[in-house]
């Protein structure tokens, strides 16, 4: 009896004149469109139900210990800190202090490219490392400040500080920090860290490319003492620029150069001494780790020993120096933001949240792939976030995960995110304690640290070959946002890679082109020795209980379906058609949505009109009755008599590819299925969907007036359609049950020969309800058939159909849709 629910939502159906029968599916209290002769109350073995409203909202609604899981996901240190050991604080420590001695010269030569005081990179840096292991996925993954954020950020600065002239520019970076690490936060409070997977690795590599060119160029003439012209223009005028005014170089050039090449020249000699003695290569890394932090010393002594008079006397120094950098937090503060300055550096905001995301997530993603763990994008927004939002507290401005520091704290042995706890205990005693000294540290030497750090960032040649051999398309939007960061800026590059690659995705997504597929018998092959079944037969071997039998293994005969034109690659040598004249096998192959469906259809139609014949030639009784698209012969010739060509029967559309389905697509398909019973009028066409792997993708199709037959027209003979079924053991041929009936055979042998029989006939039996004549009654079929009600007298049901009876036309697999349409292809015309 309905529920009173159900009662009044009819009853409020038929106010508003909402047809609940429309679908006219099995099962409807109507003959219409679709039904069988058996009704879903006799298929009692399995009926397909159809996914609801309900059922989505309550697998989005979170229960309670969904909610105490997202909490508890917020710090993922819980996880682990309770086990924390010696042998981790050892790796911990080692790592921790490495990275320290190489993030406190670097932090501060990334504040001059920010245009801010040398203490705001410390400031960063301390609170990136101390923030981060609470909230971190990666242990690898060094939060700070970085040459490529460091420059978008030090245009903003510039930009804003034109509009705001009473702004000082650390007030303008920490509330560029806040408002930046606030979007990221919410973006992985609400877990949209997939959000990040639309930037493609092409567009990555071009933002890193040509942000290390930018960077490098940039920093040549403070490397040179060039001084006279912006640093800050494009690329190439910079270039233009410092050859114009090469000659300028003073003694600044000295310590530069040098600086640089004793740079390339520790690391290239440390690799190749790690490869010579391999017993040696941890100490070799180390030296290597360690150059950046060796050169400044070694520089600093040299501008000790040629500046230590000019800075007693206050007056100039021979080649420039780093100057005074206060000692402590002296910038701590509540951050003072304004509408006026959120408005002043809003246009740049969505240039500084994507270089946020895109070091961040490209760096922990392929770190954590390199040493066998997964990280939480979305997890590692929200550090990133809290870093950024919190760290201005202490003068901090926009940091993000360092490619060039991860690589060292990875290779260091690190264990666990503590390490970042180490590195800013490092920091924080430079920030107290070595003030004084960091004032020789020559300008010219930190803009060599610099370039060396970014000149890892560039994308090598053979990495592009490797594009290209992958994806061709790709590399042309490569090199598109290398050029227009060369001659323009890092955010417009970024704008063009990311806007050019979703235009290639949409491409694709509209111009996605399926495939027809033939019937290909393919045999296996061990060696040089076919196998077919005879030979199978012939082996002489030992009964095993355990090992399937020949007859459940992969036959070694079969058919396979391959696309008709070969696209894919397959042997153009075979030959293949259409499975049988009038049946179709079309395979989508990027979805099936509203960008592709018409692509999709048109192409299908043009085909299917290609090679059949419109059933009844004579359809149009004058020719004026013709459409204008399709007039038909010449005026006085008939329609060719010899056309072989087969008439439509059935579609089988395999949607292994496609996962959802909207309104305009199953539209598209409706209109489709109309145009093409016209076509094959007085026949219908029967529509077969086999891998389809969503439920509401079904529940959508079905809704549509698919998965079930349509009756023959009034006035035509009746043909009875043949339902065929796949089915499937529902133990598994090593289930206890299956085993324990063999051990009964064996040990029982006055019912050996029953129980085979059983087994035997039991294919049959299935078969039996698929290729039932038309004059039985199907419901009795159905009822009586071993197929759905298990080995007869067993009381254990072992074979289950796999669809629901429901949806006859839905199939598991391609080969069960063509036997279910060869079976029924007789009904049509010929």
């Amino acid at each position: 009896m309905a529920s009173t629910t159900t009662k009044i939502g009819h009853g409020l159906a038929k106010v508003l004149g909402i047809d609940l029968h429309y679908r006219n599916e099995t099962g409807s209290e109507r003959i219409t469109r679709g039904e069988s002769v058996f009704s879903v109350t006799s298929a009692d073995t399995y009926v397909e139900e159809e996914p609801t409203a309900m059922d989505w909202l309550r697998e989005v609604t979170p229960s309670g210990r969904d909610i105490v899981n997202y909490l508890v996901r917020l710090f993922p240190f819980l996880n682990w800190i309770t086990r924390y050991n010696l042998q981790w604080l050892i790796g911990d420590l080692v790592a921790g202090i490495t990275v320290g001695a190489v993030v406190v010269p670097q932090s501060m030569a990334y504040a001059k490219l920010a245009q801010l005081p040398p203490e705001f990179g410390l400031y960063s840096s301390f609170m990136g490392v101390l923030l981060y292991w609470f909230f971190a996925t990666s242990k690898d993954i060094t939060i700070g400040p970085v040459a490529v954020l460091s420059t978008v950020t030090g245009n903003v600065v510039l930009s804003a500080e034109k509009k705001l002239h009473d702004v000082p520019r650390d007030i303008i970076a920490s509330s560029l920090a806040i408002i930046a690490g606030s979007i990221v936060l919410f973006l992985g409070l609400a877990r949209l860290g997939w959000i990040v997977d639309l930037i493609t690795l092409a567009a990555i590599s071009a933002f890193m490319t040509g942000s290390a060119i930018n960077i490098a160029v940039g920093q040549v003439p403070t490397m040179m003492g060039i001084t006279g012209f912006s640093t800050r223009e494009a690329t190439y005028k910079v270039a233009i620029n410092i050859l114009k005014h090469l000659g300028r170089s003073d003694l600044n050039a000295a310590i530069g150069l040098t600086a640089l090449a004793m740079l390339y020249i520790i690391r290239g000699v440390c690799t190749y001494l790690g490869k010579r003695y391999p017993s040696r290569q941890k100490t070799f890394f180390f030296i290597s780790t360690l150059r950046t932090a060796f050169v400044i010393l070694l520089y600093i002594l040299i501008s000790y020993l040629v500046n230590r008079s000019h800075k007693a006397n206050g007056t100039k120094p021979k080649f420039a120096t780093l100057g005074k950098v206060p000692r402590g937090f002296q910038h701590a503060r509540v951050p003072h933001i304004t509408t006026d300055i959120i408005s002043a550096f809003a246009s740049e905001l969505p240039s500084t949240v994507i270089v946020l995301l895109i070091e961040h997530i490209s760096i922990s993603k392929s770190f954590g792939r390199v040493n066998n763990y997964t990280i939480d994008p979305s997890q590692e927004l929200v550090a990133i976030g809290v870093t950024n939002v919190l760290g201005p507290f202490l003068g901090a401005y926009p940091a993000t995960g360092s490619f060039s520091r991860t690589a060292i704290k990875s290779k260091a042995g690190v264990r666990t995110p503590f390490a970042g706890v180490i590195t800013a205990i490092v920091v924080l005693l430079a920030i107290y304690a070595l003030p004084a000294m960091f004032w020789y540290i020559p300008n010219a030497a930190l803009a060599g640290v610099i370039i060396h750090a970014v000149g890892d960032l560039i994308t090598p040649p053979n990495t592009v070959y490797q594009f290209w051999r992958i994806s061709p398309l790709e590399v042309p939007i490569f090199f598109a946002g290398v050029f227009v960061t060369i001659f323009s800026s890092i955010e417009n590059g970024i704008y063009t890679t990311i806007s050019v690659s979703a235009a290639l995705w949409i491409f694709r997504a509209f111009k996605a082109k399926g495939r027809f597929l033939g019937r290909a018998k393919i045999h296996s092959v061990i060696g040089d020795h076919l196998l077919d079944r005879s030979d199978e037969a012939k082996e002489d071997k030992p009964f095993n209980p355990r090992k399937k039998s020949p007859s459940e293994n992969e036959d070694s005969v079969r058919n396979v379906f391959l696309p008709i034109d070969h696209n894919d690659g397959s042997n153009p040598q075979i030959q293949l058609e259409d499975p049988y004249p009038g049946i179709f096998i079309y395979r989508f192959s990027e979805g099936f949505n509203y960008p592709n469906a018409n692509h999709y259809l048109d192409e299908l139609v043009a085909t299917i009109f290609k090679k059949t014949r419109r059933t009844n030639p004579a359809t149009y009784g004058r020719p004026g009755d013709r459409p204008w698209n399709d007039p038909g012969p010449r005026r006085g010739k008939e329609v060719d008599p010899t056309d072989e060509r087969p008439t439509l029967k059935s579609i089988i559309l395999d949607f292994s590819s496609v996962n959802n389905v909207d309104i305009t697509s199953i539209q598209n398909l409706i209109d489709v299925r109309n145009q093409l019973d016209r076509y094959a009028a007085p026949d219908t066409v029967d529509w077969h969907f086999c891998n389809i792997n969503n439920r509401w993708t079904k529940r959508a199709l079905a809704a549509a007036g698919f998965g079930y037959y349509t009756p023959e027209p009034e006035g035509s003979e009746i043909h009875r359609w043949k339902p065929i079924f796949s089915v499937a053991d529902m133990g598994g041929s090593l289930s206890a049950t299956t085993e324990a009936e063999e051990r009964e055979i064996r040990h029982a042998a006055a019912l050996a020969a029953k129980h085979d029989l059983e087994h035997t006939t039991h294919p049959a039996a299935g078969r039996s309800a698929s290729q039932s004549s038309s004059s039985e009654d199907l419901d009795h079929q159905l009822g009586a058939s071993k197929a759905y009600h298990g080995y007869g007298n067993q009381k254990q049901q072992r074979i289950v159909v796999v669809q629901g009876l429901n949806r006859p036309l839905f199939h598991v697999d391609i080969t069960a849709a063509l036997n279910s349409a060869l079976a029924n292809a007789q009904r049509k015309s010929h």
